[in-house]
């Protein structure tokens, strides 16, 4: 007779359900002052990842458009690879929390207050980032083609329409939660960051719309679109006028506000709900 217990290398569904609720009421009870903080290093690290891709698009005009995004995205899931290992509360991620509310172990108002205390940490973060980088003449590099790329993507993201924006805003969480939930089965570090990068890749390569994202982005092509030098804009060989519609009013109304609703519903309701639903143990 066998005795010896078998080794289980990755969590069953099942177990994944359970583990995505256990997350959900750890985080909506703890103390928020430490979601807070952990916010704060999770909108950095999305930010940071940012300034990867940013760097990745500069100076890739001759080179294969899908090719391109293909690299923008794989670099970019460093972001949410440091936010997973390092346990950093990113706002996309936390809607999941959602079904510790369905589950009963959380009431609606500490939910919903994670969801703000994460949210407002995530933007801070990534204003940090904005700051350091500025500061840093980042936008200068490769003869100011780096801030050209912010400019470019940042005008493009606030001309989608609200529905648009909405829908992008979807299918983005889709993406992010099925990668962080695909971690719930993971034993290991590798485990966890290997299985996120082809999701987050997908996303990002694809232009999916992620509100903590665009809480960089946006505000690095209104800071370099109002405040760029003389210098700047002759090495580009553009008018700032061409930017000027990358104002708080565009960054809030065209693109934050419908793009978050969308990461709720798709992160929410789209993954965390349907997996959690679907695999935990049911009575007969």
């Amino acid at each position: 007779m066998n005795t010896e217990k078998s080794i289980s290398f990755m969590a069953n569904p099942t177990e994944m359900a359970q583990i995505g609720e256990d997350v959900g009421a750890y985080k909506a009870t703890k103390k928020q002052f430490f979601s807070f903080l952990s916010a704060i290093s999770a909108g950095a690290f999305i930010a940071l990842a940012f300034v990867f891709y940013t760097t990745t698009q500069t100076g890739s005009a001759g080179a294969p458009w899908g090719l391109t995004k293909l690299v923008g995205g794989l670099v970019f899931s460093l972001g949410v690879i440091m936010v997973v290992a390092c346990g950093s509360e990113l706002f996309t991620s936390s809607t999941m929390t959602l079904v510790a509310r369905v589950g009963g172990r959380i009431n609606t108002f500490q939910m919903l207050r994670n969801w703000v205390v994460v949210y407002f940490g995530n933007f801070v973060g990534a204003i940090v980032i904005v700051s350091l980088i500025w500061f840093a003449g980042q936008t200068m590099a490769a003869d100011g083609q780096w801030g050209l790329t912010i400019l470019k993507t940042a005008q493009h993201k606030i001309h989608h329409t609200w529905f648009e924006a909405f829908c992008l805003g979807i299918l983005c969480n889709i993406m992010v939660c099925i990668a962080v939930w695909m971690t719930y089965a993971g034993k290991t570090l590798t485990d966890k960051a290997f299985i996120m990068i082809l999701p987050i890749g997908m996303f990002v390569a694809s232009g999916f719309e992620h509100s903590v994202a665009n809480m960089f982005m946006i505000p690095m092509g209104i800071i370099t679109a109002h405040f760029s030098s003389p210098e700047f804009w002759q090495a580009i060989g553009l008018d700032s006028a061409q930017f000027a519609d990358l104002d708080l009013y565009h960054f809030v109304v065209k693109n934050l506000i419908p793009v978050t609703l969308g990461n709720i519903v798709g992160g929410g309701v789209c993954i965390a709900l349907l997996q959690w639903y679907t695999n935990k143990p049911h009575s007969h």
